[in-house]
């Protein structure tokens, strides 16, 4: 089978799962949330985008949107990952980085960006620590869930009940409350 094909089935099969999965129970298996007005959880991850790692530290004076996904290639992580290309521009003129993070590995993190023409860094967390950290791990896969950091590393606002097709407009509405 080819690859695309296998992609597919991979992602009917989380969907099914996905649609199976109770959202109580699911947030309870994400873990304990990183509290609000307190310093991000630190990290450091490998990423597609040739720089070897990033951390969450290398960002420090700008704002930085945390994202957490399931997986690449699946319906709704596409969506919520083309509207926040769409946006880049609006968040780049907010000094706002975008950093999405899931347990997909460098490799399906590269092939992801080229498919979808990304511009900002995916980071492969494939144990699931950081996502673990933030209180976004299910089993084995990152929960949709987004977190906005202040320029100083402070942990300003977070999003748990994410719809990828609105999401980044939501985001972007916060970011502007928060820097005004």
């Amino acid at each position: 089978m080819n690859r695309l094909l296998l992609r597919w089935l991979w992602a009917c099969s989380f969907a099914l799962l996905m649609c199976l999965t109770t959202v109580p129970a699911a947030i309870a298996l994400g873990g304990q949330q990183p509290a609000i007005d307190q310093p991000a959880p630190a990290f450091t991850l490998p990423t597609n985008t040739g720089e070897g790692k990033v951390s969450l530290s290398d960002y420090r004076g700008q704002w930085v949107v945390v994202y957490f996904y399931p997986k690449d290639f699946t319906p709704g992580c596409t969506l919520e990952a083309r509207r926040f290309q769409q946006d880049l521009p609006k968040y780049q003129a907010k000094n706002t980085q975008i950093l999405g993070i899931s347990a997909d590995d460098v490799q399906s993190h590269a092939e992801f960006c080229d498919s979808e023409g990304l511009r900002f860094p995916l980071l492969a967390d494939v144990k699931g620590t950081v996502s673990k950290a933030y209180g976004s791990w299910l089993g084995a896969m990152s929960l949709r869930h987004t977190y906005i950091v202040d320029p100083a590393g402070t942990l300003r606002d977070r999003f748990l009940g994410v719809q990828p097709a609105i999401h980044s407009a939501e985001v972007l509405a916060r970011l502007e409350e928060l820097q005004s």
